[in-house]
């Protein structure tokens, strides 16, 4: 090989470099958020809906595992004041329903840990949710 090869094979490679590293990157867990699709719901029997979203692209992500999940009354000052939460099948893409019982009006806050295919790391969220009665 030639000298003047050697040079543009060199230079064809540092061209292709940026691509090669850009296509390489994955996103970072937190790239992704969980939004109440409403902050909202009625005392009583719920459903509590929230919607995972990839913050770059702005799209719903349908294929994370949530396995772990807790709804309690921590922001009214009562952190065991708890409620059960039942997960529902999806009827939109990206968003995660649930079903539950809360007891009381006020402020609860939903906790969530949920595994987003293809990233490393757990996506946890604590959302915010209003029972009015």
């Amino acid at each position: 090989m030639t000298t003047c090869s050697i040079r543009r094979a060199a230079a064809a490679l540092a061209a292709l470099l940026p691509f090669a590293v850009f296509t390489a990157a994955h996103a970072d867990i937190g790239d992704y958020e969980f939004q109440l699709v409403q902050t909202d719901v009625n005392q009583g029997g719920a459903l509590i809906a929230v919607r995972l979203l990839d913050k770059r692209s702005g799209e719903a992500v349908s294929d994370a595992v949530i396995f772990a999940t807790r709804l309690d009354m921590a922001p009214d000052g009562m952190p065991t004041m708890t409620a059960p939460l039942d997960a529902l099948p999806s009827t939109e893409p990206g968003v995660y329903r649930f079903k539950t019982k809360l007891t009381m009006a006020g402020a609860w806050r939903l906790s969530l840990a949920a595994k987003v295919q293809g990233e490393s790391g757990t996506l946890e969220s604590r959302l915010i949710l209003k029972a009015v009665p």
